[in-house]
């Protein structure tokens, strides 16, 4: 405790005076008694100061009342704004948020697409929630019927609007660009160009010189800002999620890489009409494999073939490419299509049968046969016939 000197000049009259008395340590085990030490703290406060700053701390006090009313007021109506909608009756809106954009900009979007009707109080909210630093770029669909909270939270969260994509089973690289270009998320040549980028293929992961055979066949939903290259990673990571350690351990087992079961998958798709066909056509395939037969699938000699009108030719037949397996023995360098599920499992397991051929009865189904004499009556009978 400090000590302060006490002079002997009497108390004035009318003073206000406060004693302090020096505790004693009493821990130390020191007891009070009369001739104990004290100090006084004198302040002296004269009738006129005192009451000014009596009426100052009433002004003082009065005021910060007023204040945390006015807070309290602001506060709780702006907590029943963030509940309560622009409008009932619900209007759809799609709002659409520039990367970078400012949070002015974004308001007068919203108020524009009738989404708000305060953008003052929908900043003040948004601040105070601390979303204005947090929204993300996209096309959105809000709507007038959405609580202002909420279509903060939609904003902050980057739930975009989304759009349907559907991939059909046995589609080529080409024919997904096209599907890519319709649905305008780009160019056909821009898909293209990713999808045959062999340094980005290999950034994915894929012994390959394009992604033709990986861009799986399924259906997804993009938003409209999303690029080719996130279309492919997107399409090739549900590749792997459907290529499973059992798959890879039944290609071991068949002496298969990856890239050759696809690419045997691949002209499994092509060739098939009817789904139940597809373990039966395998087989057929993996004979002729053993046996070293050519496959002579007329799919691989069709997928490169430029505008192709629908009529395979003698012409085509003969022609040497990389993908002819009329000319070449085994599987083609890599697939020709991007086959689904059901093609993967029916290439690594095919069923037990002895065919070696089979041709088309044109009702999408085939005839099966274990030798030549029997393929080529077949032949005449579902393909020559008038």
């Amino acid at each position: 405790m400090f000590g302060i000197e006490c002079n002997s000049r009497p108390l004035a009259k009318n003073s206000l005076h406060f004693l302090f008395f020096k505790p004693q340590n009493i821990e130390s085990g020191h007891r009070r008694d009369r001739n104990d030490t004290f100090e006084i703290l004198r302040f002296d406060i004269q009738n006129g100061n005192y009451f000014i700053l009596k009426k100052l701390v009433l002004i003082i006090s009065i005021s910060l009342f007023v204040f945390f009313c006015v807070i309290s007021c602001l506060l709780l109506d702006l907590l029943q704004y963030a509940e309560m909608p622009a409008n009932s009756n619900k209007t759809d809106s799609i709002v659409m948020i520039k990367p970078g954009q400012r949070f002015t900009a974004t308001l007068n979007g919203l108020k524009n697409a009738g989404v708000i009707k305060n953008p003052i109080k929908f900043e003040m909210l948004a601040r105070i929630k601390r979303y204005d630093k947090k929204i993300k770029a996209g096309e959105y669909l809000l709507s007038s019927s959405m609580p202002p909270i909420k279509i903060l939270e939609t904003l902050a969260s980057g739930k975009v609007r989304l759009y349907k994509m559907t991939v059909p089973e046995g589609y080529n690289m080409r024919q997904i660009a096209s599907i890519v270009a319709r649905a305008k998320f780009a160019t056909e040549t821009n898909f293209l160009s990713a999808a045959t980028d062999s340094s980005f293929v290999h950034e994915l992961g894929i012994d390959a010189e394009t992604l033709e055979g990986y861009l799986f066949p399924d259906t997804y939903y993009f938003p409209k800002n999303i690029t080719s290259k996130k279309i492919i990673t997107t399409m090739v990571k549900r590749f792997r999620s459907i290529f499973t350690p059992e798959f890879n351990k039944q290609a071991k087992k068949l002496n298969l890489t990856i890239h050759q079961v696809v690419t045997l998958a691949s002209i499994i798709e092509k060739e098939t009409g009817a789904s139940f066909e597809r373990p039966i056509i395998s087989s057929v395939f993996h004979n002729r494999l053993r046996k070293r037969m050519r496959l002579e699938s007329d799919p691989t000699v069709i997928y490169c073939i430029k505008n192709f009108d629908g009529n395979i030719t003698r012409k085509h037949l003969s022609e040497q490419t990389p993908y002819n397996t009329y000319q070449i023995r085994g599987l083609p360098p890599g697939p020709i299509a991007n086959p689904g599920l059901k093609a993967i499992e029916a290439a690594l397991f095919p069923e037990d049968t002895n065919f070696l051929y089979f041709v088309s009865k044109r009702d999408r189904t085939h005839k099966f046969s274990t030798n030549i004499a029997d393929h080529n009556i077949a032949v005449k009978k579902y393909q020559l016939r008038k």
